[in-house]
Parts: C-alpha cells; sequence; structure tokens
C-alpha cells in the first residue's frame, strides 16, 4: 500500500497521520479511516500531512467526502505540516478554502 494512517486520540479531537502518498490504490482506505472516526463521534478531527508526499485527485475526493459528512455532523476538520508541493495542490484546486490548514499539529489540535 502506497499510504500508512494512524490514527490517535490527542485532546479534544482526533488525529489521522497520512504518510507516503494518497492515490487512486489507497485513496479508499483513507477515506474509510476518515469517514471511520467521523462516524465515531469526533467532531474535531485533524490530518497530519507532515509525511504526505503525494495528492491525487482521487485522494482530494476522499478528504472532500470527509469534509462534507463533518460539516453535516457540526464538526470540522483541520489540516495540519502540509509540505509545500502538497499545499500548491490544495491551492490550484480550490480545496484550501474548504480546510482550516494549520502550520503544525500542534496549532491545529488548539
Amino acid at each position: 500500500m502506497s499510504v500508512q494512517i494512524h490514527t490517535t486520540k490527542e485532546g479534544s479531537g482526533a488525529v489521522v497521520q497520512l504518510q507516503g502518498k494518497v492515490d487512486a490504490t489507497s485513496a479508499p482506505s483513507v477515506e474509510q479511516a476518515l469517514l471511520g472516526v467521523i462516524d465515531q463521534g469526533e467532531k474535531k478531527l485533524v490530518i497530519d500531512c507532515a509525511n504526505l508526499d503525494f495528492i491525487s485527485s482521487a485522494g482530494l475526493r476522499s478528504l472532500l467526502l470527509a469534509v462534507k459528512k463533518m460539516k453535516a455532523a457540526g464538526g470540522v476538520i483541520a489540516l495540519a505540516a502540509l509540505q509545500p508541493h502538497v499545499k500548491e495542490v490544495f491551492d490550484i484546486s480550490g480545496f484550501s478554502a474548504l480546510f482550516l490548514i494549520h502550520g503544525s499539529k500542534a496549532e491545529a489540535l488548539k
């Protein structure tokens, strides 16, 4: 698998750490992990992207589904520690407007 997903509970929210590449092959497992956290009733989710090297349109779609579901549940999803080339993908696609973006996981958890 091209992505590793680690989910932890930290403070008042959950953190999903993505490591590697989120592409058409790995996007379904990312989607499953994110929706699973939301289904457990979490209202604050931080996606830690410090070790995320690449995201494809399929990966963006998975995040879009998660953010829509979280908004419907009255919660919030924040992205943390985006690498410059990954942030550029979010900026170009307009996805930066859908998420709170923080420089670090600690900032996002506040």
